[in-house]
């Protein structure tokens, strides 16, 4: 597990400005604190909390720490941290209220496995199969809604040039298996967007200028089915040892051979509650003033969270990286990064509500589609504590402007 943790941190950056759920009720509560593994006093990073059984929650940031806002009507329900690989807390939410220094430690699993001993002789590929064979039954088969929030950040040569960010809602019929995998089914709908002056710089060109949003959206590779149908993805597929979530044993599945895939499937009905990828293999991509481009990596972690029986996503993080060669000399010139983050802080199962045709999200980039800056509705929004991490960020962004000035003047 502690590997895992370490990968984390290489391999994902969702911090600042992430939103949490409670926006929008009359009266909330909020319980802050920090999450860290009981045995290393090491924190741990994106461990989910929430109200147990209800549609809202949030993660913990690259600190471990987290602030979490739910309705006043939930003081009386139970709390809960979960992570994979660890035993989950759970205690009454009034207990934890007006505790300004509040630390919960989190037991690993690896007690708690070998006091039941679970054998079985599926393969990886075995488990895999069934996984996607239930994917029908284990996730939405009714319209539902979530609330979320995006960010996207661009980095040249190690500096942050760019951010972009924006309250929006999605909604979805269902995890039917589309014709077109790569065609968006869900419908966006953006509430606030706001973006900083890298947008319109000499660097823009850099970067793909199209819907970013959209195209994460379509990472999910469970909605959209995106994995090798071929017999030789099956029988690549390795099991490592089991893991543990939310009380049930999980199957921890690896592919290793070209790019690195992980995934956590449950035990108790094979669905998939997290994935990890990894793509290292250069590639040549366009040409553009004197240089060409190469595709250098790729990192991807996709988490879902159970409501009602059904598996919903939490939050996907992509890390993309691009280099400029010069087409003579094969140099390097710079270095790009493109990192990209959604957090579902709440789900509408089973909904009424729509999004129409003529309010969702176009198809040209969010840069395009930004609405007048509303501070008020910005200053109300919930976030998650800065870390180390963001501060540099907003270091690097405001070395023209401060961003509040670039948010109102773009």
């Amino acid at each position: 597990m502690k590997n895992r943790l370490k990968y984390f941190k290489r391999s994902v950056l969702i911090g600042l400005f992430i939103t949490i759920a409670g926006t929008g009720y009359a009266q909330n509560s909020v319980i802050s604190g920090l999450v860290i593994d009981k045995e290393t006093r090491e924190p741990l990073i994106f461990a989910s909390v929430g109200i147990k059984g209800r549609p809202i929650g949030t993660i913990t940031n690259l600190s471990g720490e987290f602030d979490f806002h739910f309705p006043y009507e939930y003081r009386n329900e139970v709390f809960v941290i979960s992570m994979l690989g660890y035993a989950s807390y759970e205690i009454r939410a009034f207990a934890l209220f007006n505790n300004p220094s509040l630390v919960i430690a989190l037991q690993p699993t690896t007690q708690v496995l070998s006091e039941v001993v679970i054998s079985d002789t599926l393969t990886g590929g075995e488990v895999m199969k069934v996984a996607l064979d239930r994917i029908s039954t284990n996730y939405p088969v009714a319209p539902f809604m979530m609330d979320g929030f995006y960010r996207d950040i661009k980095k040249i040569g190690g500096t942050y040039v760019s951010l972009l960010e924006s309250a929006i809602k999605i909604y979805d019929e269902d995890y039917s298996e589309p014709r077109n995998k790569f065609k968006l089914r869900e419908r966006v709908l953006l509430l606030e967007v706001r973006r900083s002056l890298g947008y319109s710089t000499k660097f823009t060109t850099y970067f793909d200028e199209g819907n970013l949003l959209e195209d994460l959206l379509l990472h999910n590779n469970v909605r959209y089915r995106q994995f090798p149908e071929e017999e030789v993805f099956f029988s690549s597929l390795v099991r490592d040892k089991d893991s543990y979530y939310n009380g049930h044993s999980i199957y921890v599945i690896r592919h290793t051979h070209d790019y690195q895939l992980i995934l956590y499937i449950d035990k108790t009905n094979y669905s998939i509650v997290h994935l990890e990828y990894e793509n290292n293999t250069v590639q040549p991509i366009t040409k553009k003033r004197g240089m060409e481009s190469r595709f250098v990596g790729i990192k991807k972690v996709i988490d879902f969270r159970e409501y009602n029986g059904k598996m919903y996503l939490n939050y996907i993080t992509v890390d993309s990286k691009i280099n400029w060669y010069g087409l003579k000399t094969n140099e390097l010139k710079f270095e790009t990064e493109l990192q990209q983050q959604l957090l579902i802080n709440q789900v509408k199962p089973n909904t009424e509500e729509r999004i129409g045709s003529t309010e969702k999200m176009k198809s040209y980039g969010l840069q395009f589609q930004d609405l007048p800056y509303n501070k008020k509705f910005w200053d109300n929004y919930n976030v998650i504590k800065e870390t180390p991490l963001d501060i540099k960020i907003k270091e690097d962004l405001e070395k023209q402007l401060s961003l509040d000035k670039q948010f109102q003047d773009n």
